[in-house]
């Protein structure tokens, strides 16, 4: 499939984005659009849940162009992360050369690093060439990986490419569409934050999370909706260890439908918290009077 325009203006990244589900307030689609007409990075931090991941998806599907994931963690490395060569194919190689008899050992080496050989993991596929064009590459959650992957990922960012000793340069015909993310765990460097567009992602409106939902959940009523996102507006006012994020009101506007719920009540609420909060203090702190409160101010009860 070829792979889609890029927007020519704000307003067209505003509606790709819409048509997808995603309802992006104007500074995000602006620093969107700039990051694909600079050909930047996009870095975005914010908290979990508010939508970071989910854009990187929509520019993949909006624009056709494949989606290369890379997902971070503690002790994450080039081999995981870039390229690894096959030792066991290579081995097998190296017997049956030696059982036939090949005892040209520069030969030998050449063979065994060709390409076949190489196991290419997220960052190497990222830029290679592609017919659908260049692919969008999500670096996810950079905050849980440690500072010397992050150092070496800003190498590649520099040039999009990646020098294999035994195999050679790779370059990017064409960059890819990069867009990092973070949940803020800890700081990400200067100097790649410094190659990036930046913007902070924050929990969206009271509107826009009413337009999300509708969008995502067509089969939830208005007036569940509603009463959904006054819900969980409210909660984020709350002292949490971890306020809901959208895709949790997605998932408990979701949780809601499935049970034929047509209005919020202490009974199914305190049901179905587990699909707000996630973590046990949250929920034992929202019962009783506290539950009452944040329920009266959703459903607008006198």
């Amino acid at each position: 499939m070829a792979a889609s325009a890029l927007p020519k203006s704000v307003d067209a990244m505003l509606g790709l984005l819409s048509s997808r589900g995603y309802f992006a307030e104007r500074s995000l689609a602006t620093v969107t659009y700039l990051s694909l007409c600079m050909g930047r990075p996009l870095f975005l931090e914010g908290e979990a849940g508010v939508g970071k991941t989910e854009i990187a998806k929509v520019l993949s599907a909006a624009l056709s162009r494949n989606l290369i994931r890379l997902q971070c963690y503690e002790g994450l490395d080039v081999a995981s992360a870039v390229y690894e060569w096959n030792t066991a194919a290579q081995m097998i190689a190296i017997r049956l050369a030696e059982a036939a008899g090949d005892t040209d050992r520069g030969q030998l080496e050449s063979d065994i690093f060709a390409e076949r050989y190489l196991i290419k993991r997220p960052l190497l596929q990222a830029l290679e060439p592609d017919v659908a064009g260049a692919p969008v590459l999500l670096i996810d959650e950079l905050d849980r990986a440690d500072e010397a992957f992050e150092a070496y990922l800003l190498e590649i960012l520099s040039d999009f490419q990646v020098s294999i000793p035994e195999f050679g340069t790779v370059k990017a015909p064409q960059p890819p569409i990069v867009i990092i993310t973070s949940n803020r765990t800890r700081e990400i460097h200067d100097a790649l934050k410094r190659r990036c567009l930046y913007h902070w992602v924050d929990y969206p409106s009271a509107e826009r999370e009413l337009a999300i939902v509708k969008s995502r959940v067509p089969g939830i009523s208005a007036k569940l909706s509603e009463q959904v996102v006054r819900f969980v507006q409210a909660l984020r006012d709350q002292d949490f260890y971890k306020a809901p994020g959208v895709a949790e009101t997605i998932d408990w506007a979701t949780a809601l439908t499935e049970l034929d719920a047509r209005t919020l009540t202490p009974q199914v609420v305190g049901d179905t918290l587990g699909a707000l909060l996630k973590y046990q203090d949250d929920i034992a702190r929202m019962q009783g009077d506290a539950l009452a409160k944040v329920l009266k101010e959703a459903t607008n009860e006198s």
